[in-house]
Order: C-alpha cells, then structure tokens, then sequence
C-alpha cells in the first residue's frame, strides 16, 4: 500500500431532499493501491464517485482527491483523473478512432497518444468501425482507453465488467492489474465478490448510504466470503437492489 493519501473522506453526507444517499462515510484511499467499493445496485457507490470527481456537491463533510477539493476545483482535478462508467456515453455514429481523437483534443492529447492506446486496447483494426456495431466488450475496452487519454493518476472504474461476457470481464481485470503494477490508483466500483477479492488491495462495503467495513479482502474473508459478510452485517444478499433517487444519477 502506497505511503501518501491519494483520497480522504472525513463524514460524508449527501441528501437529496428527505433521502440521505450517503451519510457519515468516512475512508481513504493511498496512492497506488486498487480500492474495491463494494454494494448493491444503489447503495451510493456511483454517488460517491460523482462527488469525488466533482461532479455533485456534499451536503456535509470533508472531500480531498489528490489534494484537491472536488467541489472547488473541479475541472483542475478532471485533468489529473480518469473516469470509465458503466454507461460510458460514446458517440454511437462515430467511428472508435473518433471518439477517442475527440476527448484526446480535449486533454490537448496528440495522435500518437491514440494510436498508443487503440493498439494496446486491440481496436487498432476496429478503428474505422462506428461505434454502434461494437460489442459491449469492444464498448468497455474503448471507454478505459478513452479514461486513459490524459495519462491519469487516478483512475476510478464504475462497475466496469457489469454486463461482460465472462471472457471480456477476465480483460477488463487484467488490465486493472496492469494499470496497478503500473503505479496507478484505481478507485472500484463493484458488486462482484470475484472482482474484489481477485483486484483490490481493500474493499470498503458500502449498504444504502452507510459504510459498513474497510479491509483487506484477505481479512474479511475470515469471516466467511465478501457475500456472507454482508449477509452478516446488513440481513440482506449483496445482489439485492436499493434504488438511488433518480437526481443522483444525472
């Protein structure tokens, strides 16, 4: 685990209206580890990474993301971070190259940096190819390029196998493995027991706003598997869904 403190967050809340989506969560996260953030559809995972990358403001507590407060300088932090989603937003009628040439010009990325990255992602040969006729795998491959542009310290990945066919998803996590021996931060957002326990050096286990417990994977599997500790700690399976409210999400 790195030595310097690449996130902190000290009592996190975020309310929209009457409903607490996150409350009091507190964590960090050192520079160079793959932290796992772990809970069911709708427990706030993607909540947070909006706040993190400046996206939505707090409601209450403290936020800093490389040294810097999300909520005040954003569009300085957005330079120095990746962010690949799950719902990535390509521009469907475009061809990959395209796509990827755009967010390199706003990165004031040159060519080479997009050659680089379509050939390391294996869409050199599909770089002609609008991006409708992808594959979702193709899709995912094209949107961690596309948060790769800018040579990223921190990388946060939302749920980035989800929907994966199982020999796409073993991609996608070889290459977080790759970024991590690298020296990139990856900040991961899951509900796959396979996926955490195979990727981060922790996992924090979040359930409906509330953050229940933040380990290493090693640790919590003492207690029986991630899914048992959760069953444990909340009553509920892990794949059980809590809607987030929908202004969360835009």
């Amino acid at each position: 685990m790195g030595l310097h403190v690449a996130i902190s967050v000290q009592g996190l809340t975020r309310r929209f209206g009457a409903r607490e989506a996150l409350l009091d969560v507190t964590f960090e996260v050192c520079q160079g580890e793959v932290f796992g953030f772990l809970g069911p559809n709708g427990a706030g995972k993607t909540t947070t990474i909006r706040i993190l990358t400046g996206q939505l403001k707090a409601s209450a507590g403290n936020v800093s993301v490389l040294g810097l407060d999300p909520a005040l300088r954003g569009r300085q932090l957005r330079r120095r971070v990746g962010l690949s989603s799950e719902d990535a937003g390509h521009y469907e009628r475009l061809s990959v190259a395209s796509n990827l040439a755009f967010f390199a010009r706003l990165h004031g990325v040159g060519p080479g940096r997009c050659e680089e990255l379509l050939r390391s992602f294996e869409l050199w040969e599909r770089r002609r190819e609008v991006v409708s006729r992808l594959s979702r795998g193709m899709r995912q491959r094209l949107a961690l390029a596309r948060a790769l542009i800018g040579d990223p310290e921190l990388l946060f990945l939302d749920e980035p196998t989800a929907g994966l066919d199982p020999r796409a998803a073993r991609d996608v996590r070889e290459r977080v493995q790759s970024l991590s021996a690298s020296g990139k931060t990856v900040f991961l957002t899951t509900h796959s027991m396979e996926e955490a326990q195979e990727l981060c050096t922790r996992v924090a286990i979040l359930d409906r706003g509330h953050l229940l417990v933040c380990d290493h994977p090693d640790a919590l599997r003492q207690g029986g598997t991630l899914e048992e500790v959760f069953l444990r700690l909340t009553g509920r399976r892990l794949h059980e869904t809590v809607e987030e409210p929908a202004s969360s999400r835009i």
